[in-house]
């Protein structure tokens, strides 16, 4: 028997066949993947704004958000001419082709390729190497939780601006914060991620017992983790307005320092709730690229930190060695050895 199908009509003209669309993506609030592309598309706009146009890895569920899944970052066969597509260079010096999503019918597609997540990189199609936004994922620890991250967020707020960065908002879709700034694409990865480290250490010293950048979790208590690795090649973060992997289909979701500020409840932005946001106070990261900034002073910091006996800290286990990185032992292995 061939499998259900219905016909969406999608901006430009374009024709969608969506396959299975009554099945059930996520059981709690039974939303089907008829409904998930119907969300993609209300949130074409401001979803191409901040994940468009760049390199996208596909978080691909072919059952439930409670099933299994997997990445997809090439472009698969029989992918229309309509997504496209840049070679990326990856740490390993790998390169391959990576999906770039570039117009609303693109990610209705993805969503019949049963994507559920979208994970776009920190840098443009026209140059995959140096990153356009700086982000700094703020990740509650154990015995923390939202509240906690949202209480250091001003405080990180003022580090950035400091810098001469000013410092966007957006849910995790979780329990963390993510932070963003724009930034002019004048440096490598390497660079911003070392410009997340010295911005994360300037917090770390103004608030010890509520933030960290320790890698080791052993040594990360309930504070803050200021998760530096995040700002590495290939390392991404959901989008703003995609969809998490959660019961309650939470979104990641651009929010207001006011909203913040009153006491944002992150559960409450979800696929069926969000485009009515939409509608009612539009896109808070609408100009988000407006005027993009320079990481110049947080590099003076790191090397300021450097100079001080600060070094490099450690990086992903799957990453090669990299120049000056301390042993990757946790510390109490390192003590038994």
């Amino acid at each position: 028997m061939a499998s259900e199908r219905i016909t969406l009509q999608l901006p430009g003209g374009r024709e969608l066949s969506l396959s299975s669309p009554n099945r059930i993506v996520f059981p709690e609030p039974g939303i089907t993947k008829h409904e998930l592309a119907e969300y993609v598309l209300a949130v074409a706009d401001p979803f191409l704004r901040a994940n468009g146009h760049r390199p996208v890895s596909l978080e691909r569920f072919p059952d439930t958000v409670d099933g299994e899944s997997f990445f997809s970052k090439n472009p698969p066969k029989g992918t229309p001419d309509y997504v496209d597509q840049v070679v990326c260079t990856y740490n390993s010096g790998r390169r391959h082709p990576q999906v770039v999503l570039s117009e609303a019918a693109a990610i209705a597609w993805a969503v019949q390729m049963n994507t559920v997540v979208f994970h776009p990189w920190a840098s443009l199609a026209d140059d995959t190497d140096n990153p356009v936004e700086l982000r700094i994922d703020l990740d509650p620890q154990p015995g923390t939780d939202f509240g906690d991250a949202a209480a250091v967020a001003p405080a990180l707020r003022d580090v950035l601006r400091e810098a001469g960065l000013e410092a966007w908002l957006k849910t995790s879709g979780n329990r963390g914060i993510h932070v963003f700034c724009p930034i002019e694409p004048t440096h490598e990865f390497l660079d911003v991620r070392h410009a997340v480290i010295a911005a994360g250490r300037e917090l770390e010293r103004r608030m010890p017992d509520k933030v960290t950048t320790n890698w080791w979790k052993e040594e990360r208590g309930e504070r803050i983790f200021i998760d530096f690795n995040q700002a590495n090649r290939d390392r991404t973060m959901a989008g703003a307005y995609s969809p998490r992997a959660l019961p309650g289909a939470t979104v990641a979701t651009p929010i207001t320092w006011d909203e913040l500020a009153a006491g944002v409840d992150p559960t409450s932005f979800t696929v069926r709730t969000v485009p009515e946001r939409l509608a009612a106070i539009g896109d808070p990261w609408e100009t988000v690229q407006a005027a993009p900034g320079r990481i110049d002073t947080l590099l003076e910091w790191w090397q300021r930190d450097l100079e001080s006996g600060l070094g490099e800290l450690p990086f992903p286990p799957e990453f090669p060695k990299m120049p000056g990185e301390p042993p990757r032992v946790q510390p109490s292995r390192a003590k038994k050895d």
